[in-house]
């Protein structure tokens, strides 16, 4: 341990350097117009990857955007770890919301404020620096395989055609991911599980064209008032989600387990305030941490439709739209539940408007064994470099690709994240606290270290 200390503290500076740069590739998915940003942000990668280390470094090319490979294979009868992550970041929208520039990193408070400080860049480079600090102190205990891809924050699309293609070359013993959070350095934690996800996009059509809001309003419906009450009815009075069958695969944690899960702590009015909330909103029967972590929910992402401009216009749009996400839990199925929304949706919908449902990604809910080598290996590598054994947590969001990993290559993945829930993911002023990116690269070579000894144990 003092072996890493000594070398992040030797290089500490060009670490937060080399990120900072990372940070400045508007490397959006979502946009074309960043596609170059998205080509320049794979070439960085791939030559940092090689400059810690990593052989055989490749830009492989996809339908899309290309994925980053390297490897570094001391023994082949030793362990392997893939080391996945995103070099993708989500939109930076709305603009104006940022204190900072979002592709401008800026320190404050010991804190990088950065679309992408996070989720994923931070985390994942934290892997590389690892890698680093491992080969050049000639500790390296096991393989390493690096895949970091460009399309994440669009449903990585063309990752499962990459890795069924690659079988052999990513053949490993585990999957190690950063692209979680912890509950905070004072109180470490791994994560267990996450839900899946059904993202679709639905659209409400009235008459052919828009209207004066005075000659037509209260002859012709209103697409945007029909989408609203349509959206309205997807909750019942207890906030169960109002789609028929939609629970009918659920799988409920036992009182046991729903008590452990809630022995994580937890501070309302400190959860409240960091919101700027009075009060909190959620299925009836559940405590916030079981609402965001076990149970499934569904959510406006984004609504449209009118005159959304400067000043005043009396329109009465011919369209309005959403787009929303369902987070889904075991034993739910993205496609089933996609179907079921968009039977449901399209059977409440009025005669006097025509609606259009329109799929775009999901994913699979996955829960991680806390039996296993790797989760043990994990579990040490927190605990001696925190001081304190890590409490298990579910996570809220989605990794779709882990569920990937599992089917295709069938080896399990680790979720040890450094984030923090507060970290403003896919909001304005993300951040990641320098603190956390540090603690990263400490630990990160411990998990080897304790999955080479504990995989070489078990055999």
């Amino acid at each position: 341990m003092q072996t890493i200390k000594r070398y992040v503290e030797e290089n500490k500076q060009r670490f937060l350097d080399e990120l900072l740069e990372l940070l400045r590739f508007p490397s959006v998915s979502a946009d074309p117009s960043y596609k170059e940003d998205v080509l320049n942000t794979a070439d960085y990668v791939a030559r940092k990857l090689t400059e810690a280390g990593a052989e055989n470094v490749e830009i492989c090319p996809t339908a899309g955007y290309p994925i980053v490979y390297g490897e570094k294979i001391i023994d082949p009868l030793k362990p392997t770890v893939l080391v996945y992550g995103h070099y993708d970041v989500q939109p930076a929208d709305p603009l104006e919301l940022w204190k900072t520039p979002p592709f401008e990193p800026t320190i404050r408070d010991e804190k990088i404020f950065a679309r992408g400080a996070c989720d994923d860049k931070g985390q994942f480079y934290m892997h590389v620096k690892a890698f680093e600090l491992m080969v050049n102190s000639d500790s390296l205990p096991c393989n390493i395989k690096f895949m970091i891809e460009g399309e994440e924050e669009v449903g990585s699309s063309n990752l499962g055609i990459f890795v069924r293609a690659n079988r052999e070359r990513l053949k490993s013993d585990v999957v190690l991911i950063s692209d979680t959070s912890m509950i905070s350095l004072e109180n470490p934690s791994l994560e267990t599980g996450l839900r899946g996800l059904s993202y679709l996009e639905v659209e409400v059509t009235g008459p052919n064209r828009d209207l004066h809001s005075g000659v037509y309003g209260g002859a012709v419906a209103n697409p945007a008032t029909v989408l609203c009450q349509l959206i309205a009815s997807l909750h019942d009075a207890n906030n169960h989600i109002a789609i028929p069958h939609f629970y009918d695969d659920v799988l409920s944690l036992s009182e046991q387990e729903r008590n452990s899960l809630n022995e994580a702590p937890y501070d309302e009015d400190e959860f409240k305030n960091d919101l700027g909330v009075k009060s909190l909103w959620g299925e009836q029967g559940y405590s916030t941490i079981e609402r965001t972590g076990i149970r499934p929910t569904l959510e406006v992402n984004g609504i449209w439709g009118g005159y959304i401009g400067e000043g005043a216009k009396t329109v009465l749009p011919s369209k309005a739209s959403a787009k929303i996400s369902m987070r889904l839990v075991p034993n739910q199925q993205s496609d089933k539940i996609t179907q079921l929304f968009k039977d449901h949706f399209e059977s409440i919908a009025p005669d006097y408007v025509r609606v259009k449902v329109t799929p775009h990604h999901g994913g699979e809910p996955v829960v991680t064994p806390t039996d296993s080598v790797a989760y043990k290996a994990a579990e040490k590598a927190i605990e001696e470099s925190f001081s304190k054994k890590p409490i298990p947590t579910r996570g809220g969001g989605s990794i779709p690709i882990v569920a990937l990993f599992e089917a295709e290559l069938g080896i399990k993945t680790v979720l040890m994240g450094f984030g923090l829930d507060s970290d403003n993911l896919h909001s304005p002023n993300e951040k990641f606290d320098i603190a956390n990116y540090y603690k990263g690269i400490e630990t990160i070579p411990l998990f080897h270290k304790y999955f080479a000894e504990l995989s070489m144990e078990q055999n």
